[in-house]
C-alpha cells in the first residue's frame, strides 16, 4: 500500500488533504483508490460486518446507488474483516432483504487503511473502526469528513445533499446556507475589496444579489448557469 507525500509521517488526516492512496482486495476484486481519479469517492468505514446498524447503511445506500452514479460518485466500504467474511454478509443481506449491494467492500483486516485515515477505535479491546464517512474529489483530496456514533447510522439523504454542495461549490465557487435543499438560494462569497463591499452594501441591482448585508449575500439557484467560477460576473460592477 502507498500514501500520499501531502501526508506522510504527519498523521493527521484533515479537509484539503489528499486522500492517502491504497490498494485492497474487495468484494469486486483487487481496487487502488486512484483508480477513481476523475470520479467523486465516498470511503466508508464502519465497526464490523453482520452488525445491523451497518446493514442499514448498505441498504440505503445501495437503493439510492443510481442518485450517487448520476453524480459521478463511486462508493467504497471499508470493513475490518476479511473479503470472504464481506462476500458472505453481501450475499445474506440480498437473501434476507431481496436487495444487492451495488459498491465493494473493502477487507482491511490488519487496520492498515483505517490506521492511514486515523479511524480506528483508540479502546482496541473492540477491534473495531469508527464510523466515518469521506468524501474526496476527482482530483484526490479530501473534501469532507463525516464521523457518526456507533449506534447511529448514516443518512443517505444527507450523503447526496453535502455532495450537491460540494459540487455546487466547485463548479460556480458558491456556499450553501444551513438547511440548503438543491433549487434554494446559495451564498456568494464575501467580497475582498472595500469597493465590492459597499456594492453590495448599497444593493446595487446590477450586481443580480440579494443582500442582507454586505458579507451575507444570496443569489437564486437556477440563475447560476450565468455566472463564472470564479464568481467575476458577481465580484464586478461592469
Amino acid at each position: 500500500m502507498s500514501m500520499n507525500n501531502d501526508n506522510t509521517g504527519t498523521g493527521c488526516i484533515t479537509i484539503g488533504r489528499m486522500a492517502p492512496d491504497f490498494t485492497a482486495i474487495s468484494t469486486q476484486g483487487v481496487l487502488t483508490l486512484s483508480q477513481f481519479r476523475g470520479q467523486w469517492v465516498i470511503l466508508l468505514s464502519d465497526p464490523g460486518d453482520f452488525t445491523a446498524v451497518t446493514t442499514t447503511t448498505y441498504l440505503g445506500l445501495s437503493q439510492q446507488y443510481e442518485e450517487f452514479r448520476k453524480r459521478n460518485v463511486q462508493i467504497l466500504a471499508l470493513t475490518i474483516d476479511n473479503n470472504f467474511a464481506n462476500i458472505e454478509w453481501v450475499v445474506d443481506i440480498y437473501d434476507h432483504y431481496g436487495i444487492r449491494v451495488l459498491f465493494p467492500l473493502l477487507e482491511d483486516r490488519d487496520a492498515t487503511i483505517a490506521r492511514m485515515y486515523n479511524i480506528v477505535n483508540p479502546d482496541r479491546i473492540y477491534e473495531e473502526s469508527v464510523r466515518d464517512v469521506f468524501i474526496i474529489n476527482p482530483s484526490g483530496r479530501i473534501k469532507a469528513i463525516i464521523t457518526y456514533p456507533t449506534s447511529c447510522g448514516k443518512n443517505s439523504y444527507e450523503l447526496l445533499r453535502v455532495i450537491d454542495s460540494l459540487q455546487l461549490t466547485e463548479k460556480y465557487n458558491v456556499y450553501t446556507p444551513m438547511n440548503w435543499m438543491p433549487g434554494d438560494p446559495v451564498i456568494v462569497p464575501v467580497p475582498h475589496t472595500a469597493d465590492e463591499a459597499m456594492l453590495r452594501n448599497q444593493k446595487d441591482t446590477r450586481l443580480g444579489l440579494n443582500c442582507v448585508s454586505w458579507y451575507n449575500c444570496y443569489i437564486d439557484y437556477y440563475s447560476l448557469e450565468g455566472i463564472n467560477q470564479d464568481n467575476s460576473s458577481i465580484n464586478s460592477s461592469d
